[in-house]
């Protein structure tokens, strides 16, 4: 009725010059295992080919501040609307930007308050801690001052010949050292401990213009702390050069400022209060509490108002947001957070006809909360918009106008359209996606018995209520519960503090060039080069892409970046070694009828048959045990997702013996057809002798645990108890645990 986007001839990645249609102002969901071609169909081609077409309405000059997309490969591309990316890109900023600000609740407030609040102030601008005229003189609406950590700065035990002074710069030939000897004020041969209570003002705080001669330069004599302060001290962290913020980290800590404790604001703007609050008391409260609030505040005056940032509160809330305050910095978000407060920032717009692209919506939600998920994608719907969602639950597959199924498998081997249409038809097609859809992990009956256990005792941390809990050792636990219940904060942050040997295996890596790839990381590529070293009897380095046999016009990258100033640099193959990275001469040396350059396209799967090296070999069926085996070596680091990142770094850790891992949500990103195989890998790990922690809302991995602890009742200030400890038999026949109501019955219990 309303068209369809239509695709031919597409061929972005491993897509194999697909062709079809996607019904507009209906959602639909694609799905399909991890690897298929789902997202190079969804963000690669569709979401791609929209923004840059928009991209290119505007002038030249401001372009060059925009994302840039490159043409996707596909014949044809038609009938594309505007789209809207909701992703699960943290949300960043520095420690201005909250909740508040970015879901625009912070202005909601302050107009309020310029209306409603006693004393009145007039402008809005002067209850925003980011206006000079609102924001507390001494923090300057940060809410925090730098506090200095003098371990950092002095050992008192040395002279300051001996090299007292710990800071950069500050070394016993530097300049600054100069000062502090050349200044006749304390023996430099003496231990800063034995100095007197003056030449200790005098060696830290002394400022008062003075000039030492060091050399035949006069300069201002200025106290360490006095000059730590002026200096480092004085700058905003986030914009420091990765050295000098490491420096900061190492000698400033964040203290609550004594003038505003935390509020951010100035006096004036914290004694303006509408029914006995201030703004910063309303912003700190849980999103929960402040939507009651707001309901029940009677002022017709401001009505559609107080309207509209209660519907925003109560978004958050319904989103499974509500443990959050509006107070709380955007940069400490998860992925599924970030994503989740996008999204409410769309649902009150007015905007129709738009496409708005979610990619797995549903990470980090409970089972109790999808449902409610699952609404608000129906609401977007339903005001004339086309929703596109990437998803592996089923719950969410569910609510699908229509559905597009991508595989068969992963890599080279998917990359088609195995199934097109309604649910109905999904669960019927025969393929991954359509026969999980039914099939569930039976609950375990016979759990294996603790060999011993780790104790957690008194746990304050965050909304954590005076936990104390027993976790087994040498089995798999589960530690489930709504989000914002104290999971991470019970495992992540108390765990490792009791046991500092605990592996946390999250989904973070090092963030590296754009030559870091699978084989870099993975540290295969070092045998790999001296392997077709010691078959054609040349140097190693001929095959290192950064070394000797490097392309020298692209530099061993296969591709040459072009800047254009202010317009779209532009990215070519490069010509010279058409893609390949490597010298011609290079190219001829190989290893088994390959060249380095055939081994850079390999998938892991075709790689794990060709290595009969060891240690190459073990490696990649590592890698290809935690199912990574479409990944080429080749593949860049960033192209990776925060679930292919995390398996990248399970698969190192298969074969080790007695460790203690935690996972946070290792089913991030996976199919359920993956999911069954990531259950494999942490039995291999406990029969290993490992214990394994997993956090996780997945009720299949619940389901094969050895011991559950549940964590709630409800999120943030309702949360932060055990709701429960045991099997997960006795867990599903637990009437008063919300995990346990949803896993009773997907069992039919």
């Amino acid at each position: 009725m309303y068209g369809a986007i239509r695709i031919r001839g597409a061929r972005e990645n491993n897509l194999k010059s697909i062709s079809l249609d996607i019904p507009k102002r209906q959602i639909t969901v694609f799905t399909g295992v991890s690897g298929s071609g789902k997202s190079s169909l969804v963000f690669g081609t569709i979401a791609a080919e929209s923004q840059r077409l928009i991209n290119e309405t505007y002038p030249a000059f401001v372009q060059q501040f925009m994302p840039h997309y490159g043409q996707p490969d596909a014949d044809q591309l038609e009938n594309i609307s505007a789209a809207i990316i909701v992703d699960q890109q943290r949300l960043g900023g520095n420690s201005r930007s909250t909740v508040a600000t970015v879901t625009d609740a912070a202005q909601m407030l302050r107009v309020l308050f310029s209306r409603l609040a006693e004393p009145k102030l007039g402008s809005p601008n002067l209850y925003s801690y980011n206006d000079p005229r609102g924001m507390c003189p001494d923090c300057e609406g940060i809410g925090q001052v730098a506090a200095m950590d003098m371990t950092a700065v002095i050992d008192e035990t040395r002279s300051l010949r001996d090299g007292a002074l710990l800071p950069k710069g500050f070394e016993v030939d530097s300049w600054w050292a100069g000062a502090y000897f050349n200044a006749g004020l304390f023996d430099i041969d003496k231990p800063v401990r034995d100095f007197t209570a003056e030449e200790r003002e005098m060696l830290f705080n002394l400022d008062d213009g003075r000039k030492v001669k060091v050399g035949k330069i006069n300069i201002t004599y200025e106290g360490v702390v006095a000059k730590l302060k002026k200096g480092l001290g004085s700058k905003d962290p986030e914009s420091l050069q990765p050295h000098m913020r490491a420096e900061y980290d190492r000698i400033f800590t964040r203290a609550l400022c004594p003038a505003c404790h935390g509020a951010r604001l100035n006096q004036q703007a914290l004694a303006s209060r509408i029914e006995g609050h201030n703004i910063a008391e309303l912003s700190a409260m849980q999103v929960s509490e402040l939507a009651k609030l707001v309901r029940a505040i009677a002022a017709p005056q401001v009505g559609p108002m107080l309207e509209a940032l209660a519907l925003r509160l109560e978004n958050l809330v319904t989103i499974g947001l509500g443990y959050l305050s509006l107070d709380r910095e955007s940069s400490t978000l998860s992925g599924g957070e970030s994503q989740r407060v996008k999204m409410v920032r769309h649902l009150g717009s007015s905007l129709t006809d738009i496409t708005y692209i979610f990619d797995e919506p549903s990470v980090g939600l409970h089972p109790h909360d999808v449902g409610r998920l699952a609404g608000l994608m129906q609401q977007l719907r339903d005001k004339g918009n086309t929703v596109l969602i990437v998803e592996h639950k089923p719950d969410m597959i569910a609510i699908a106008d229509h559905v597009v199924d991508m595989g068969p498998f992963a890599g080279s081997r998917g990359g088609e359209v195995v199934y097109e249409g309604d649910y109905a038809g999904l669960l019927t097609s025969g393929t991954l996606t359509g026969d999980h859809m039914s099939k569930h992990q039976a609950i375990k009956g016979k759990v294996r018995p603790a060999m011993g256990e780790l104790k957690i005792a008194h746990a304050v941390l965050n909304n954590l209520r005076d936990v104390s809990v027993s976790i087994p050792m040498g089995v798999l636990t589960a530690v489930t519960g709504v989000a914002g219940s104290g999971k991470s904060s019970l495992i992540q942050g108390c765990l490792p503090k009791a046991y500092p040997d605990t592996i946390i295996i999250d989904q973070n890596l090092a963030r590296g060039s754009r030559r870091s790839n699978t084989a870099t990381y993975t540290g295969i590529l070092d045998n790999v080069r001296k392997a077709f070293a010691k078959a054609n009897g040349v140097d190693a380095a001929l095959f290192s892409a950064n070394s000797k046999g490097a392309c020298p016009d692209c530099n061993g990258l296969g591709v040459i970046y072009t800047d254009l100033a202010h317009l779209d640099p532009m990215v070519t193959t490069c010509e010279t070694c058409e893609g390949k990275r490597f010298t011609a001469e290079v190219l001829e040396h190989q290893l088994r009828g390959k060249s380095i350059s055939d081994v850079y396209e390999m998938s892991i799967a075709d790689a794990v048959g060709f290595f009969t090296e060891a240690p190459i070999a073990r490696i990649l069926r590592g890698l290809e045990d935690v199912g990574l085996g479409y990944l080429t070596l080749g593949q860049p680091l960033s192209t990776l997702s925060g679930g292919e990142r995390q398996r990248l770094k399970l698969a190192a850790e298969l074969g080790k013996t007695g460790n203690i891992y935690v996972l946070d949500e290792p089913t991030t990103g996976l199919h359920m057809n993956d999911v069954d195989t990531l259950i494999g890998l942490f039995d291999r790990l406990v029969e290993a002798g490992s214990t394994v922690i997993v956090i996780e809302h997945n009720l299949d991995v619940i389901s094969r645990a050895d011991w559950v602890i549940d964590l709630g009742p409800g999120a943030g200030q309702d949360g932060g108890r055990i709701q429960f400890e045991g099997p997960p038999a006795d867990l599903a026949a637990h009437k008063g645990s919300l995990t346990g109501q949803h896993l009773a019955a997907r069992n039919g219990r």
